[in-house]
C-alpha cells in the first residue's frame, strides 16, 4: 500500500498549505520529487496536429507550470504511424500528423515543450503520454489484437500478427526513450479507454488463441510487456506511469480481481505510478460530464491503492482544491489529476496555495469547448476560459489608454467583457435590470445535473469585487439614461428574449414559456408538450421529468440512475446492473419541427446522456412536427402530414430566442461609442461558449 501523504513541519508555509496540507505535500519517488499532489492530467487538445502546435503547446503547458501545478501529463502522442491520427491532403492521400514520436527528427519539437515548462518552473515535472489508439485510430493502417471494429470508428482494424505485435512493443519502448531525450521527466502509457493496450485486456476485443489471448494472464501480457520494455529503455530514474481502466463501464468488462492483478504486475514490470481511469469511449455511463458527482470514482482508486506499494493517481470531476484535499484525506489516492480544471484556470494551484480558492475559474464539466471540440477535430478550448490553448494568439495585455466603459447586461457575455476589460486596466461599470448577475446561467443552474453552472457565477461575482467593477443591479438602462452616463464606450450585452411562434392559440392559458417552467413560476400539468427540442427544450424536459434528489449531487443516486455498482464491482462495474430511474408523474412529449433526429444538435460528448436519460424516463421524442393551434382540447399538429391532437394540460414553448437589442438600436445613432456582444449580437441558439468567447476577444482589443 502506498503511503498516505503527511503534513510537513519544515520550511515556510503559505496560507494555502495550512488549508490544504495534503494537496501541497511533496511526493518523493526516490529518484525525483513532485512538489505537490495536484497534477494536470492528459487531455488531447488538437494542438498536437497543428502546424504551429509545438510553439502553442509550449505556451499552453508553461502557463500551467507557472500556475503552480506539480506535474503535467501531455495530450496523447502516438509511438508510430498506425497508432495515431492521419489527415488527408488535397489529393485524398493520408498524411500522418505530428502527434507521434518515433524518430530522432521529432525530438526537437517536443524539446520546445519541455524547455518552456522547465523554464517556467524547474520543479514542475512534465510527462508525455504515449497513446496508441489501436482500434480507435484514424488511419487505414490501424491495428488491434483482433479485427473487431469499434462502434465509434469507421475503420476495421488489422489483426496483429506476431511480427507486427512485436513492432508495437518496440515502438512503445523507442517512443519512451525518445521522450527522455526530448527532456520529458517521464511518460504515461495509456492502457484504458478502448485504446490498443486496453483492447488486449477484454475478451470482447481480444479473440486471440495464442500467448497474447485466451486466459487473463495471457491477455494482460501485452500491456505488462510494454511497461517492462519501456522501463528498460528509460532506466530507473525516469517517471513511468501506467493508466488503467479501474472500472471500464463495459458490459462483460474487466473484473475487480483482474484489475487488482494487473496493477500488481505493472508494478513488478517497472511502473512508478498507477493512474486510474474509469471508462472506455464506448461505455454507456457518463464519467466526466456535469451530471456526474464530484469525485464520484475515487473510491475505486482507493481499492487499487490498497493493492500496490507505488503511488496511485485518481481523477474525474475533481474541480476544486477542497474536493482534492478530501480525496487525499480519505486515502483514496496519492495524487489528484485535474485536466479540465487546469484548462479552465491555469493558476488553479497557485490560487489555492495563496488561499484564493474563491478566485478560481472553476471547470463546470460542460465539455462544450474542450471534449466536444476534440472529438470533432477542432482545437480544444474552454467555455469559461477562451484563452485556453490559444495563449500565443489571444492575450489580455494592459490597456495602453484606459477607458471608462459601461457594460449593460450581466449575463455571461457582459460578465466576461466586464472582467476582461477591468483586468486590462479599464474602469468598468456593470448594469443589469435583475437583482442578481448571471442572465441565462441562472436558468441553467436550476436544471438537475447542471448545478455546477453556479460556480461560474460565483467566480464572476468574486472577480467583480477583486477588479473593483462598479455593479448596479436592479437598474434598467434606457437610451435616455445612456446619454447621461459619462462613458467612453458602451457595451450592450442585454441578451435574448424567448421567441414566440405565430400560431393560433399561443396565448392560451395552457401555454407557458420555458423561463416560467424552469423557475417554477407557473404550474406544469401531468400531460405536457414541449415545443422545441434544442438545448433549452432538453433542459425543460430534464427539469419536469426529474424526481427526487439530483444525481449530480449524490453518488448513490447517480449510481442507481446509471446502473453502476461501486461496492460489488461486477465486470466493468455495470454488468448485470439495471439502472433505476426516478421519474416525475408526467407524460411528456418533446417535439421539434426539424426532420433530423431529436437531440442531434446537442454536444457530442454529453448529448447521448441527455437523450438516454429522458428515454429511460419515458419522454416521447418526436421530429417533423408542424404546429397548427392550441385550444381547450390541447395541441393540434401535423405529424407525417396527418392531423393529430395531443390532449395535454400544458404546452411549454421552447421555440428559440431573439436578440434583445432595443437599447442598442435606440442609442446607436446618437453618436455614442457602442457595440453589441453575446446573445444581443446573435441569438440563433443560447450559446454561452460563443458569447463568452466573443465578449472576451472584444474586451481584449479595446
Amino acid at each position: 500500500m502506498s503511503s498516505q501523504p503527511q503534513r510537513s513541519s519544515s520550511g515556510s508555509r503559505s496560507p494555502g498549505h495550512d488549508r490544504y496540507p495534503l494537496l501541497f505535500e511533496p511526493l518523493d519517488l526516490g529518484f525525483t520529487k513532485l512538489k505537490n499532489r495536484g497534477i494536470m492530467g492528459s487531455m488531447h487538445t488538437g494542438l498536437e496536429e497543428d502546424p504551429d502546435g509545438f510553439e502553442r503547446m509550449a505556451a499552453y503547458y508553461s502557463e500551467r507550470a507557472a500556475g503552480g501545478v506539480g506535474m503535467i501529463i501531455t495530450g496523447g502522442i502516438s509511438p508510430n504511424e498506425e497508432g495515431g491520427v492521419a489527415i488527408r491532403n488535397e489529393e485524398g492521400q493520408e498524411v500522418y500528423a505530428a502527434s507521434k514520436l518515433s524518430t530522432p527528427m521529432e525530438v526537437e519539437g517536443h524539446r520546445k515543450i519541455t524547455e518552456a515548462v522547465h523554464g517556467a518552473d524547474p520543479d514542475v515535472k512534465i510527462c508525455m503520454q504515449i497513446l496508441h489508439m489501436g482500434a480507435l485510430a484514424h488511419n487505414d493502417a490501424l491495428v488491434a489484437p483482433s479485427a473487431v471494429k469499434s462502434r465509434i470508428n469507421q475503420y476495421v482494424p488489422n489483426e496483429l500478427d506476431e511480427d507486427l505485435l512485436q513492432k508495437q512493443i518496440d515502438d512503445h519502448a523507442r517512443c519512451a526513450g525518445l521522450a527522455r531525450e526530448a527532456g520529458y521527466d517521464g511518460v504515461e502509457i495509456i492502457g484504458s479507454a478502448g485504446y490498443l493496450l486496453s483492447t488486449f485486456l477484454v475478451e470482447k476485443t481480444n479473440m486471440r488463441t495464442d500467448q497474447w489471448g485466451g486466459s487473463y494472464e495471457n491477455r494482460m501480457r501485452f500491456p505488462v510487456e510494454v511497461t517492462r520494455r519501456c522501463r528498460a529503455a528509460v532506466g530507473d530514474d525516469f517517471i513511468l506511469i501506467f493508466r488503467i481502466a479501474a472500472m471500464d463501464m463495459l458490459q462483460g468488462g474487466m473484473s475487480w480481481e483482474e484489475i487488482a492483478l494487473l496493477s500488481k504486475e505493472l508494478e513488478k514490470a517497472g511502473a512508478s505510478i498507477i493512474s486510474t481511469h474509469f471508462t472506455w469511449h464506448e461505455g454507456s455511463v457518463p464519467t466526466i460530464a456535469t451530471m456526474v458527482p464530484r469525485a464520484a470514482f475515487t473510491s475505486v482508486t482507493h481499492r487499487v491503492r490498497d493493492e500496490v506499494s507505488i503511488p496511485v493517481i485518481t481523477s474525474n470531476r475533481i474541480n476544486t482544491p477542497e474536493v482534492a484535499e478530501k480525496v487525499l484525506l480519505r486515502g483514496d489516492a496519492d495524487l489528484v489529476s485535474m485536466a479540465r480544471p487546469m484548462l479552465a484556470d491555469s493558476d488553479f494551484m497557485k490560487k489555492a496555495e495563496e488561499d484564493r480558492a474563491d478566485e478560481i475559474n472553476t471547470c463546470i464539466a460542460c465539455n462544450q469547448a474542450c471534449l466536444d471540440h476534440a472529438f470533432a477535430g477542432k482545437t480544444t478550448s474552454c467555455l469559461v476560459n477562451p484563452r485556453a490553448c490559444h495563449e500565443t494568439l489571444f492575450r489580455y495585455e494592459p490597456a495602453s489608454a484606459p477607458k471608462k466603459i459601461g457594460v449593460i447586461g450581466a449575463g455571461p457575455a457582459g460578465l466576461a467583457y466586464a472582467t476582461v476589460a477591468a483586468e486590462r486596466g479599464h474602469r468598468v461599470s456593470l448594469y443589469d435590470a435583475a437583482d442578481e448577475i448571471g442572465g441565462q446561467f441562472n436558468l441553467a443552474k436550476r436544471v438537475p445535473g447542471k448545478e455546477e453552472f453556479s460556480e461560474t457565477l460565483r467566480y464572476f461575482g468574486r472577480m467583480i469585487e477583486v477588479l473593483d467593477i462598479e455593479l448596479h443591479l436592479g437598474t434598467e438602462v434606457d437610451a435616455e439614461m445612456l446619454e447621461g452616463l459619462d462613458f467612453d464606450h458602451i457595451v450592450v450585452a442585454t441578451g435574448v428574449r424567448p421567441r414566440v411562434p405565430e400560431i393560433e392559440g399561443i396565448d392560451h392559458e395552457k401555454v407557458i414559456g420555458y423561463i416560467d417552467a424552469i423557475k417554477e413560476q407557473k404550474p406544469v400539468g401531468k400531460r405536457v408538450a414541449i415545443m422545441g427540442a434544442g438545448g433549452i427544450g432538453f433542459d425543460v424536459a430534464e427539469k419536469i421529468s426529474h424526481a427526487g434528489p439530483s444525481g449530480a449531487l449524490d453518488v448513490e443516486v447517480f449510481a442507481r440512475e446509471w446502473g453502476v455498482d461501486f461496492e460489488g464491482h461486477p465486470r466493468g462495474g455495470v454488468t448485470g446492473v439495471e439502472p433505476e430511474v426516478a421519474s416525475a408523474d408526467r407524460e411528456i412529449f418533446l417535439m421539434q419541427r426539424k426532420e433530423s433526429s431529436v437531440g442531434k444538435g446537442l454536444g457530442k460528448t454529453t448529448g447521448w446522456t441527455h437523450r438516454l436519460m429522458l428515454f429511460r424516463r419515458g419522454v416521447q421524442m418526436m421530429n417533423g412536427i408542424q404546429y397548427q393551434k392550441i385550444d381547450d382540447a390541447g395541441l393540434h399538429v401535423l405529424r407525417d402530414g396527418s392531423p393529430e391532437l395531443f390532449d395535454v394540460d400544458t404546452v411549454i414553448v421552447c421555440a428559440g430566442q431573439e436578440p434583445l437589442r432595443d437599447l442598442y438600436d435606440a442609442a446607436k445613432d446618437k453618436g455614442i461609442s457602442i457595440e453589441l456582444v453575446g446573445g444581443a449580437f446573435e441569438a440563433a441558439e443560447l450559446d454561452a461558449k460563443a458569447a463568452i468567447n466573443q465578449a472576451s476577444h472584444r474586451a481584449a482589443e479595446i
